[in-house]
């Protein structure tokens, strides 16, 4: 796996989340204020890297490791559509990213192993997996940080064979990831009680705005996943609001879409169909979301007590609820797109009018 990514990751994403707080940061602080900006920046930042550098460690483990079996079962499992959308889910929820599920999924059908038709249920479940990740980020577990952390370092340091070392580098990683939302929630927590800081994250809660900047930030750190890690961590500090919370996590679903975008340049059209597929999907889906969002927050609200679970909640039920509203329109879709996006030899046909007799 090249360095590049990670040093992409870990420098861009902490850079785009402090410019998107920037218009909080720079109103003064009131009289009864008493925020160490520097200690607090400092915290996020280190916080933030860290975070990201162990979600790089974890997927691309998870992949090496899981990447070719889960490949297989995709395979097979998607002739049948709900077979589809469980091993899409189980798929996201073992590689702990929706991306690389959807990313696998382009190649299998660049590489004509799979109908394009086919893999359209699986990236619905792969979005209902992604939330498997929001619940546990809610749990608070990020208090445990270190075990993992010292257990993956002891597991790599005694073990003989590669698998061991691999298996060690993703206990390793999971524990860099929620060590890094430890430091970020610790650095976060003077902000609950900024009066620039509650003005400014108000206005998030307008959805439009909070879609944005969970759209952004989502492309910056290229992971949906660690969007919704940061904040539900933020939010069980008090410093995001509900309303705020869900608009994000509309945001981060569009966001996802740009790695798979990526993913299909230069590839046969069907690839191209399933990057477009995704977009198209989760962007309709956020629209309804935004529309819904009153909804979304009660649902939340009537769930759990703390802000934190409540937005992961409202996340499980948007794509649960999305996913499956889907499913049964896949063939009507798949058809659309083929007229939208057709194959090279069909553009040719249509394109060039048959000779008239005369």
């Amino acid at each position: 796996m090249s360095n590049q990514p990670v040093a992409y990751r870990c420098l861009l994403g902490p850079a785009v989340f402090l410019v998107l707080c920037l218009p909080a940061t720079a109103q003064k602080a009131d009289a009864g204020s008493q925020i160490d900006w520097v200690t607090l920046v400092m915290g996020a930042l280190g916080g933030l890297a860290l975070f990201l550098y162990g979600v790089d460690i974890l997927a691309g483990s998870l992949k090496q490791a899981q990447g070719g079996r889960f490949e297989k079962l995709l395979k097979r499992s998607s002739s049948n559509r709900l077979l589809a959308l469980g091993s899409g889910t189980a798929a996201t929820v073992a590689l702990d990213s929706s991306s690389v599920v959807i990313i696998l999924l382009i190649t299998i059908v660049d590489a004509g192993l799979m109908p394009f038709t086919n893999a359209l249920s699986v990236i619905l479940g792969a979005n209902i997996g992604t939330t498997f990740s929001s619940q546990i980020f809610a749990w608070n577990v990020d208090t445990y940080a270190p075990l993992p952390i010292a257990a993956g370092l002891l597991w790599k340091a005694l073990g003989k064979s590669e698998r061991a070392k691999r298996n060690a580098t993703i206990l390793l990683g999971l524990g860099l990831v929620l060590f890094g939302l430890n430091i970020i929630g610790t650095a976060a927590e003077p902000l609950k009680d900024h009066p620039g800081i509650i003005a400014w994250l108000r206005e998030l809660e307008n959805p439009v705005l909070g879609v944005l900047a969970g759209a952004l930030v989502t492309i910056a750190i290229q992971s949906s996943s660690a969007m919704m890690g940061i904040v539900i961590t933020l939010a069980g500090t008090g410093v995001i609001t509900l309303p705020a919370g869900i608009a994000i996590m509309l945001g981060a679903e569009i966001g996802t879409c740009a790695d798979t975008l990526v993913t299909t340049i230069g590839r046969s059209r069907a690839a191209v169909k399933v990057g477009i597929f995704h977009l198209l999907f989760n962007a309709i889906s956020v629209a309804i979301g935004i529309l819904l969002i009153d909804q979304l927050a009660r649902f939340g609200a009537a769930t759990a007590s703390d802000t934190g679970q409540r937005i992961a909640n409202a996340h499980v039920l948007f794509n649960v609820v999305g996913a499956f509203a889907m499913v049964p329109f896949v063939g009507q879709l798949s058809a659309l797109l083929d007229r939208l996006v057709p194959e090279r030899g069909q553009a040719i046909k249509v394109s060039t009018p048959l000779p008239q007799s005369s």
